[in-house]
């Protein structure tokens, strides 16, 4: 039996949609789910466990996990190491890459399917709709949902064939399970396991009580720091102190100030850095996930994302400077 591995962003619909997307269309024996900040690590120890001859992956997927300037050389690197100890190496993303970057995973062998144009769990159902039932479909149409892209050709034929209230339900309590449930790894593979046996987020045990829980703690969150954001001409910005994601409160933040940015941060004292996440209105004429790559790069942290959102880790001493450039730069 060929062992198949995917690996998969653990923080949002889209990541876990694609290992479900994946696991079920290629009967993958293992899902791994990582974070940005833990992604190379991962996969550095999958090089050594087979160059130590521990195990061997005959087929790994990569999906939803974006690059930076900082980890990008790098990654290509551990997929090259891979692809000459024939591992197959499938990557499958979304996010803004670098052309040169593309163009080096194509010539090292890597298959890649890559596009800003729709989530990473549409890209997966659109190449492989074959091997999906109509619920699939739903799970895809969740993420593209979740993700901001439900307008975007492919998923919005997708979105237009289930009953949207329904789908937006389903999708919203799905996405606040997951946030809720970032420091329980158990809990997200239960989720990727139950999804995987086609069943829908409401059919998770505990799934909706743990998102309306989620749900009060996010609001009881925006309440406390209505009163401290800070406006400068482009850009609001807050700090949480809260265990919450600052990706659950980014929007909020957005929609109280009427700025066109809206950024959320929070100090990790053990990594002396600001942990960022930024969101863009309509307003907002910028592609921020290429701004904040840039700009984070130059100040010794690393980020990027979406035009309209984007995440990034500062050092404290520059965060500053990164708001000041950054209220610059989104205009």
């Amino acid at each position: 039996m060929k062992n198949k591995i995917c690996i998969s962003h653990k923080e949002d619909v889209d990541g876990i949609s694609s290992a479900v997307l994946i696991k079920t269309a290629f009967k993958v024996n293992t899902v791994i789910l990582v974070d940005y900040a833990n992604m190379i690590k991962t996969l550095r120890s999958m090089v050594s466990s087979i160059f130590n001859s521990l195990t061997k992956i005959d087929h790994l997927f990569i999906c939803d996990l974006g690059l930076s300037k900082k980890n990008e050389n790098e990654f290509v690197q551990i997929l090259k190491e891979m692809i000459e100890a024939k591992c197959k190496v499938t990557y499958i993303d979304h996010h803004d890459l670098d052309k040169k970057i593309l163009l080096e995973l194509k010539k090292i062998g890597v298959k890649l399917f890559h596009s800003t144009d729709e989530c990473t769990s549409i890209h997966i159902y659109n190449k492989y709709k074959r091997k999906f039932s109509s619920y699939s479909a739903f799970i895809a149409a969740a993420a593209a949902l979740t993700d901001y892209l439900e307008t975007k050709p492919i998923a919005s034929n997708l979105v237009s064939r289930f009953d949207r209230q329904f789908l937006m339900l389903e999708a919203t309590a799905l996405s606040y399970m997951i946030s809720s449930s970032q420091h329980d790894n158990d809990f997200l593979m239960t989720i990727v396991d139950d999804l995987s046996q086609n069943k829908y987020p409401h059919d998770i045990e505990g799934g909706f009580l743990t998102a309306e829980k989620h749900a009060r703690k996010v609001l009881s969150v925006v309440k406390s720091i209505e009163n401290s954001i800070v406006l400068n001409k482009n850009l609001a910005y807050v700090r949480i102190n809260s265990e919450l994601p600052s990706s659950m409160v980014v929007n909020f933040v957005l929609g109280i100030s009427g700025k066109p940015v809206a950024l959320v941060y929070k100090i990790k004292e053990e990594i002396n850095s600001c942990i960022i996440s930024i969101r863009g209105s309509n307003e907002c004429k910028v592609h921020l996930g290429r701004i904040v790559n840039s700009l984070s790069s130059a100040l010794s942290g690393s980020g990027g994302g979406h035009a309209k959102a984007s995440g990034a880790v500062i050092p404290k001493d520059k965060f500053s400077e990164f708001i000041r450039q950054l209220d610059k730069k989104s205009r």
